[in-house]
């Protein structure tokens, strides 16, 4: 297959500097994660370039759901290659990742610092608060859609009993709730009587990567964190927060539970996707390498999955099998994200935070803020706090 793969002939064209500037821009401007993506990538390929039809915009969205990472991250991808190509594609990609980088890891080295100043300190105490409300309204927010895909009573039983188990696992047993997102979508392939075709086995380098994850050195460990984050994670951007805290806390220590809530919070008042969290995470345990390894690795599957097969997404959308899959994966990934919020709130160390907390539901669940808007009153509200004699967290 050449650079500009299968339809190039007839597909619109752009140039890669279009590419790279209009990409570049949307990773500038994309604060408040998929929807804004989706709203800014639409506009710009649909109604302004009309580079792609209105149906092939919605099913590259469908066919991006059914694969794990980043749902508008390998959307931006996809349209990219569209246009582009497989050259387009990468300059794209890059071009929509970088930006949120860049800032992410810029905000990581001042919050993370040993010593940073007491108003930073107070920022991140008072943002990192809110976040187990973000966790909530975004699982809340995707259990109308999943719970109409579910039409059967049968199917609605099972689909309940995943979103319990996500929910549970995620606040009790972090660790291996990869394993349990697997699980579920075996468990209902098989109820839906679909045939489990035997299929290649995992990339060559997955195997050695998770026994390095578990023995190896720093590096390792966060390159098995990122592929977990990459390429195993279901159910888009904020599922990655049960499978990172787990490891970055718990495990490996590389953080602790209020520097997590920071990282998450910078994850969503930044532009581009959430899973640029993850930079954060690396950053904390080996610097500016870690950040840097951490995030091309959890970005890395996404690439593939669209360089490799974009010309397949139709046959992908029909596969029986992938959709029963996500039929059980997928309601769990939402109870991974609702049960996320357990442990983040319990990582709240001062009463006022609690109080923060309880504002910032009320902004997101009832008022319905937006995160970006909701995050930064919390920082600001953690800031007046401290100035005017409220304890920092420790």
């Amino acid at each position: 297959m050449n650079d500009e793969t299968p339809t190039a002939a007839a597909r619109p064209q752009a140039s890669l500097a279009t590419v790279l500037k209009q990409w570049g821009r949307i990773g500038c401007v994309g604060f408040g994660g998929p929807p804004a993506h989706i709203a800014l990538l639409r506009k710009l390929c649909v109604e302004d370039r009309k580079w792609l039809e209105a149906q092939e915009f919605e099913d590259a969205i469908a066919a991006c759901n059914l694969l794990p990472g980043p749902a508008s991250t390998q959307l931006a991808i996809f349209c990219a290659w569209r246009v582009r190509g497989r050259t387009g594609a990468l300059v794209g990609g890059i071009a929509f990742i970088v930006p949120g980088l860049v800032i992410i890891l810029a905000l990581a080295m001042l919050f993370l610092r040993d010593d940073p100043p007491t108003w930073v300190k107070a920022a991140g105490a008072g943002a990192g608060a809110a976040v187990a409300a973000v966790a909530v309204q975004a699982g809340v927010s995707l259990i109308p859609a999943g719970w109409r895909r579910a039409p059967q009573h049968s199917n609605r039983t099972r689909w309940t009993l995943y979103l319990t188990v996500g929910t549970v696992a995620a606040a009790t047993i972090g660790p291996w709730l990869v394993l349990l997102l697997i699980a579920c979508g075996v468990v209902e392939t098989i109820g839906q009587h679909v045939p489990v075709r035997p299929r290649r086995g995992p990339a060559p380098g997955l195997p050695l990567i998770a026994a390095a994850g578990v023995g190896g050195g720093v590096l390792l460990s966060i390159a098995w964190v990122a592929i977990k984050v990459g390429a195993l994670s279901y159910g888009g951007g904020f599922v990655i927060i049960p499978l990172m805290r787990a490891d970055a806390v718990d495990h490996y220590h590389w953080m602790t539970g209020t520097q997590f809530l920071n990282a998450v919070a910078l994850g969503q008042i930044t532009p581009g996707p959430v899973v640029q969290t993850v930079a954060v995470v690396g950053y904390a345990a080996a610097g500016i390498t870690g950040g840097l390894l951490a995030s091309a690795i959890a970005f890395s599957p996404s690439f593939a999955f669209i360089l490799l097969g974009a010309d397949r997404f139709d046959r992908l959308r029909g596969n029986h099998t992938v959709r029963a899959f996500l039929d059980g994966a997928g309601p769990a990934a939402i109870g991974a994200i609702l049960g996320s919020a357990v442990p983040l709130a319990l990582a709240l160390t001062q009463a006022w935070q609690w109080c923060i907390l309880a504002g910032a539901t009320v902004l997101m669940l009832a008022l319905r803020r937006g995160p970006v808007l909701t995050l930064l009153t919390a920082a600001g509200a953690g800031v007046l706090i401290v100035l005017t004699g409220g304890t920092l967290p420790q």
